[in-house]
């Protein structure tokens, strides 16, 4: 208390978000001490209090000495702003957005990455071009959640406006969004502009190679050729050069430091590129047991290249992590089915149904004059439902 007594107020309060193992008791303690001795609670000290409460997981009290304390500068405001979305309280964050006398680019920033965070992605686009037009101007960091939203939201339109005002307004003159720029293109379905964006960009860095690699597997690329590279041997060389990095040995011969996250990584690049054998000696020597999303990333590449033998296994391993789950059985039966295994198809479609088990629906999205429409299967409750099922019908009709 030495800082407080001394009318340090913010160094003590500094001090005190440094200690481990955060107490919501002391951090009330310091509190209602710095407010009984008087001193002056300016900007800084009414952040960190902000910061420290949601440090003790209590954006309650944050809120509330946001309420009492006199001091609602825009710091301040942007500190509360910035605590309610990481807590996921979006409508908060909008309401202290909405009432700010001034904002800054600080505050744009932090309500256009609080809507992308949450999956609001035109939410997040229409901020970006309200910010746009107002006396703020973007910068790196607003692009990074921008960029992002655009690619999750698959708004095809929107990415070339977003990019020339990238160029337009030299924002990557050191090419730190490249790795955004060629998410987003891949997400949208142009994998040409995605490497066309990789093979210029000055930063390639171990992130960058992840991604386009990523990106190519993911658009059926590693069988074929791109401008007279095979894509096969970049990936192969790449795993090569990250398995390294990835999973480093010790003296002994031993990987040490890798996470489950490492794991599924490399096995889905090997299982897109149709490395299933290597893939599986992969997950069977980890030292940790495969979860289902390690699992299921091997079934669906065993669908792609119809590998029954490891498709069994991949489907029995899913079935005894969640038995309750019918992905696996649908998958396998699918191989069976492609593989004109009818008998054991229709066994595991009858034991679904038998069962009572549901598939989660799929979704498919489309753009149309710039707004995105998206699709569940069996699902009517989209605005033109009857006016699509009739075009459709007639549709069906001309192809028969």
């Amino acid at each position: 208390m030495a800082y407080v007594c001394l009318t340090h107020p913010g160094e003590a309060l500094e001090l005190f978000r440094t200690m481990r193992g955060v107490d919501l008791g002391v951090a009330k303690t310091i509190h209602c001490f710095i407010e009984k001795s008087g001193v002056e609670v300016d900007a800084f000290v009414s952040s960190t209090l902000i910061n420290t409460y949601r440090e003790c997981g209590s954006l309650t009290d944050a809120y509330r000495f946001f309420q009492e304390t006199a001091m609602k500068n825009t710091v301040v405001l942007n500190t509360l702003i910035h605590q309610s979305l990481e807590h996921n309280n979006l409508d908060l964050g909008k309401q202290l957005f909405d009432s700010m006398p001034e904002r800054d680019v600080a505050s744009w920033n932090s309500m256009i990455r609080g809507f992308a965070n949450v999956g609001q992605y035109k939410e997040a686009l229409a901020l970006f071009h309200d910010m746009e037009i107002s006396v703020f101007r973007p910068n790196t960091l607003t692009l990074l959640s921008t960029l992002s939203a655009c690619a999750s939201h698959g708004a095809l339109e929107a990415r070339a406006w977003i990019h020339s005002y990238v160029n337009n307004n030299d924002l990557n003159q050191d090419g730190s969004l490249d790795s955004s720029l060629i998410d987003m293109y891949s997400k949208c379905g142009d994998i040409a502009k995605a490497i066309q964006i990789f093979e210029e960009s000055p930063r390639r860095d171990l992130f960058t190679w992840t991604l386009i690699i990523c990106d190519l597997a993911m658009h059926g690329f590693p069988g074929r050729s791109y401008n007279g590279r095979s894509a096969q041997r970049l990936c192969s060389c790449w795993i090569d050069r990250t398995r390294a990095k990835v999973f480093p040995v010790n003296g002994e011969g031993f990987r040490v430091g890798s996470e489950i996250e490492h794991y599924g990584c490399m096995v889905d690049l090997l299982s897109r590129m149709g490395c299933l054998k290597e893939a599986y000696d992969l997950i069977m020597g980890m030292p940790m047991e495969g979860n289902e999303i390690i699992w299921g990333s091997f079934l669906s590449a065993c669908r792609v290249y119809n590998n029954v033998e490891l498709g069994e296994v991949a489907a029995r391993r899913l079935l005894e992590l969640d038995p309750r789950d019918p992905w696996g059985r649908v998958m396998l039966s699918n191989i069976y089915a492609e593989e004109a295994k009818y008998d054991r198809s229709m066994g595991l479609r009858k034991e679904i149904k038998e069962k009572g088990l549901k598939k989660s629906p799929g979704c498919s999205s489309i753009e149309v004059n710039g707004s995105v429409h998206g699709f569940l299967v069996e699902d009517n409750s989209h605005p033109c439902y009857n006016e699509i099922n009739s075009m459709l019908e007639k549709i069906e009709k001309l192809m028969n």
